[in-house]
């Protein structure tokens, strides 16, 4: 898969109707309109790590991938919600790595894993990436969905107030909530406040 062309409107949205309505082989085709989409929110996510590479883009669309496959992209309405959830599935796999790499180290034959090597990949540092997810998960549930679907799946915020239904001015209010929180959670309780403070 490399590149895709353009899909018709409402195409992807037909897809995920039929997909929800049992046709198994509408996700696959579904999948060729969004990959291209798909890479963009890999990439975006594995450049905010700092580390080095061992973790490659297309291998963290495959795996997110299977997850959307048994079943979570089914709740989809269209193509903006789709890439949100498809954001959330990453976000999912990155935290399951994480996990696994943190048992393994702390289990005392700590080796450094990949779901694929090249040059395109990333490595993360577990414990900072279980970290923030626990922080994610005390948040609201539509400041944790505001929250993924911009800094994960870089979405912009009418793109956002579409899939939740609700206004921009909601979810502005939702990304300053979230943030402050987030920002409590993470460096206020730890004594780790960086300067300028959730700003």
């Amino acid at each position: 898969m490399s590149e895709t062309q353009p899909s018709r409107p409402g195409e992807l949205t037909g897809l995920l109707r039929a997909a929800r309505a049992g046709d198994r082989a509408a996700l696959d085709r579904l999948m060729p309109l969004v990959y291209d989409d798909l890479r963009r929110l890999a990439r975006r996510q594995l450049n905010r790590e700092a580390a080095p590479r061992t973790l490659q883009a297309t291998a963290l669309v495959h795996e997110a991938y299977v997850k959307l496959a048994a079943g979570a992209a089914l709740d989809a309405a269209d193509r903006t919600h789709f890439l949100a959830i498809a954001a959330r599935a990453m976000r999912q796999v990155l935290v399951d790595e994480a996990r696994r790499r943190r048992a393994s180290k702390r289990g005392g034959d700590w080796a450094r894993t990949t779901l694929s090597e090249g040059k395109q990949a990333v490595e993360f540092d577990p414990d900072e990436l279980i970290e923030l997810d626990r922080a994610l998960e005390e948040l609201e549930p539509r400041q944790r969905q505001v929250v993924e679907m911009r800094f994960f799946g870089g979405l912009e915020e009418t793109e956002i107030a579409a899939a939740l239904g609700v206004s921009d001015r909601t979810v502005r209010r939702e990304w300053v909530k979230a943030r402050a929180r987030l920002y409590r959670s993470l460096y206020v309780r730890s004594g780790e406040a960086p300067e300028g403070g959730a700003d």
